[in-house]
C-alpha cells in the first residue's frame, strides 16, 4: 500500500517543474506589464498628453490611522494657498458636490453626476491609473481631468486668433480677458498676436516679452493653447471679427459660439476691453487673475534685468515709482498741451492728424486739463510729491518711456529730488541693447520695478496705472496713490495764483488722498456706463481674500 500511495520520482519532477514554469511565467507578466507601463507614460510625456500633477501630501482615507500626517498636510496645503494665486475650477468638474446634482463641463453645459458614471470611471481609475497619480480618496476627478486632454475625448469648438491692440498693459489686459473667453467656450487658442502697427512700431512678438512655454503649461489644465494653427488650416482664411466691446459671457455663448462652430477658425481683430468688468461668474473673474498673474511671465532675459534693477535700487533703501507719462504720443493723442510752447502745441497737433486712425482730431487742451484728463506735467507732479511730504533725498524711479522736452521739462523734479535714476542709469550700454528700439520690452522692466516698489504713484490713469495697481493690490495692497488730477489742477491753480498759501496747498492735497492710497475696496458697478465704472484689472477684488487678510495681519503687527 506504501508503494502504491508513493508519487515516482518523475512525477513529482515533473509537478515542480510545472510550478516553476507557472511562477516564472507569471514574473514574466509582471514584469512586462511594468515596462508596458512604463513605455506608456513616457510616450505621453513625449507627445505632450497632461497628465495629472503629483500631490504634495497624500490625504488619508481612514480617519484616525493618520490624523498627524494629515495635519501637516492640511497645515502646509492652507499656507500654499496663502501664497498662490487665486485657484482655478477644475476644467472637469464632474463628480464635484452640487446642489442641482449637475456640475459644469468646460463651462458650457450641463453632465449629469450619477452613480453609473462615477462606477465606471472609478473602475477604470482603479486599474488603469497608477495609486500614485490618485489625487482624492475615492474620487476619479483627477483621472477625468487626465482622461479629457486625450486626443479623441478632448474635443475642441474650433480655433481663436488673438491680434492684440495697444501698448503692453493694453495687450495684457486683452490677453487674460481671451484666455477667459477661450476657456468659456471651449477653443483652442494659438499664442496671440502683437500690436505691430500703432504708434510704437515694436516689431517683438509674444515670445520676446513673455515665457511662451510657461504660459502653455501653466493653463494646460484650463485651456488648450498651441503656437501655431495645425496643417490642415494653414490655408484656410479665418473669419475676422472684432467682438463688442465690454461684452459679458452670454454674448460670446449666443453670439461667437455659433461662429467659430461653422468657420472653426475665428479672428478678433481688436482684443481691447472686449470683456465686461463686472457680472461674469466668479469662476471666470479668478480664472482672469490667474492668467494675469500666474500664467503671463516675462522672459527670463526680462525677469533678470528687472530683479537686478530692483535689487540696486534696494541696495540705498526704499524707492517710489513714479509713472511720469509725459510723453509724445500720450500728449498728442489726449491733445494736452498745458505747459507746452506755441511750437510745441503745434507739432503735437501736427502728430495727431497724421494718424488717420485717431478719431478726435479738435480738442480743447484747457477743458480737458479741468476735468482731470490730462496727465500732470513734471512741474505739477513736483508740487503735488512735495505736498504729500515727501522729503528731498526720496529715491525716485521713472518709469516712462522718453520725456517731452527732455532733460529741460526735467530741471524743477530734478532740483527738488535730485535722487532721480532711470533704467539707464541703472544698467549698462550692453544690457540694454537687446532691448533698444522695442518699446514694448522697455516697458515690461519699468513694470516689474513699478510692482515690486514701496510706492507707485501715476501721473496719468492710463493702462500701465492701472494693470499695475491691480497688481500691487494682488501683493498685499502695496501703497498706490491715486492722484485726482480734477482737484489737484485747481489747488495747483489756486497755488500758483497765490489764492492758498504752501500750508493750506499742502494740507488739502493730503486730506485729498487719505482715502486714495490702495486700500480695500469693492469695484464701482455703473450699469449701462462700463468707460466709468471701476476697471476689473485695477481692482480684482474676486482675487484679494488673501491678500487683504495679509494685509490686516501686517497692520496689526505695525501698531
Amino acid at each position: 500500500m506504501a508503494k502504491q500511495k508513493a508519487s515516482p520520482p518523475g512525477a513529482v519532477r515533473r509537478r515542480l517543474g510545472g510550478a516553476g514554469a507557472s511562477a516564472v511565467g507569471w514574473a514574466l507578466r509582471v514584469a512586462t506589464s511594468i515596462v508596458a507601463w512604463t513605455l506608456l507614460l513616457h510616450l505621453f510625456t513625449f507627445l505632450g498628453i497632461p497628465r495629472p500633477p503629483l500631490p504634495i501630501a497624500r490625504p488619508s482615507c481612514l480617519g484616525g490611522r493618520s490624523n498627524s500626517t494629515a495635519a501637516e498636510a492640511l497645515v502646509a496645503a492652507s499656507e500654499a494657498a496663502r501664497r498662490a494665486p487665486p485657484a482655478l475650477p477644475p476644467r472637469s468638474a464632474c463628480f464635484s458636490s452640487s446642489s442641482s446634482g449637475h456640475s459644469w463641463v468646460l463651462g458650457l453645459g450641463f453632465v449629469e453626476s450619477g452613480p453609473a458614471s462615477c462606477s465606471v470611471l472609478g473602475w477604470v481609475r482603479r486599474f488603469f491609473l497608477p495609486p500614485w497619480r490618485e489625487t482624492e480618496c475615492g474620487s476619479p476627478r483627477a483621472f477625468a481631468s487626465w482622461i479629457e486632454s486625450f486626443p479623441g475625448l478632448y474635443k475642441s469648438n474650433g480655433y481663436l486668433l488673438v491680434s492684440c491692440n495697444g501698448g503692453l498693459n493694453q495687450m495684457r489686459a486683452a490677453i487674460c480677458d481671451m484666455v477667459t473667453v477661450a476657456r468659456y467656450l471651449n477653443l483652442t487658442m494659438v499664442i496671440p498676436e502683437l500690436d505691430k502697427q500703432s504708434f510704437w512700431a515694436d516689431p517683438s512678438d509674444f515670445g520676446d516679452i513673455f515665457d511662451v512655454n510657461h504660459f502653455i503649461d501653466s493653463l494646460r489644465d484650463e485651456v488648450k493653447i498651441v503656437k501655431e494653427l495645425p496643417q490642415k488650416f494653414s490655408e484656410k482664411v479665418p473669419l475676422s471679427m472684432q467682438p463688442i466691446s465690454w461684452s459679458s459671457e452670454k454674448y460670446y455663448l449666443r453670439q461667437i459660439l455659433p461662429l467659430v462652430r461653422k468657420h472653426k477658425v475665428v479672428r478678433f481683430s481688436k482684443t481691447d476691453s472686449r470683456l465686461a468688468n463686472n457680472g461674469l461668474p466668479l469662476k471666470l473673474q479668478k480664472l482672469r487673475c490667474y492668467v494675469n498673474y500666474n500664467a503671463l511671465r516675462f522672459t527670463p532675459s526680462i525677469e533678470a534685468l528687472g530683479n537686478k534693477m530692483v535689487s540696486i535700487l534696494r541696495r540705498t533703501g526704499s524707492f517710489i515709482v513714479l509713472h511720469l507719462r509725459y510723453e509724445m504720443d500720450m500728449l498728442a493723442f489726449s491733445g494736452c498741451t498745458h505747459g507746452c510752447s506755441d511750437e510745441e502745441t503745434e507739432e503735437l497737433t501736427r502728430m495727431r492728424y497724421a494718424y488717420p486712425w485717431w478719431k478726435e482730431k479738435e480738442i480743447d487742451s484747457e477743458k480737458k486739463r479741468l476735468e482731470g484728463l490730462c496727465p500732470l506735467t513734471p512741474g505739477e507732479t513736483t508740487l503735488v510729491l512735495k505736498a504729500l511730504g515727501f522729503p528731498r533725498d526720496t529715491q525716485i524711479y521713472i518709469a516712462s518711456g522718453e520725456i517731452y522736452g527732455g532733460e529741460t521739462r526735467l530741471a524743477v523734479l530734478k532740483t527738488e529730488f535730485p535722487n532721480i535714476v532711470r533704467k539707464e542709469m541703472l544698467l549698462s550700454d550692453d544690457e540694454l541693447r537687446p532691448f533698444q528700439k522695442h518699446s514694448t520690452q522697455m516697458a515690461a522692466l519699468d513694470y516689474l520695478v513699478s510692482v515690486a516698489s514701496d510706492v507707485f504713484i501715476p501721473s496719468n490713469d492710463g493702462n500701465m496705472a492701472k494693470v499695475v495697481e491691480g497688481h500691487r493690490r494682488f501683493a498685499g495692497f502695496h501703497k498706490t496713490i491715486q492722484l485726482d488730477r480734477k482737484k489737484l489742477v485747481e489747488l495747483i491753480d489756486l497755488f500758483e495764483d497765490q489764492e492758498l498759501s504752501w500750508e493750506e496747498f499742502s494740507v488739502a492735497v493730503k486730506e485729498l488722498h487719505m482715502g486714495r492710497m490702495s486700500q480695500p475696496t469693492r469695484r464701482r458697478v455703473i450699469p449701462g456706463q462700463p468707460k466709468e465704472e471701476g476697471y476689473f484689472y485695477a481692482n480684482p477684488h474676486e482675487c484679494l481674500g488673501p491678500a487683504r487678510k495679509r494685509m490686516e495681519r501686517l497692520k496689526h503687527i505695525e501698531i
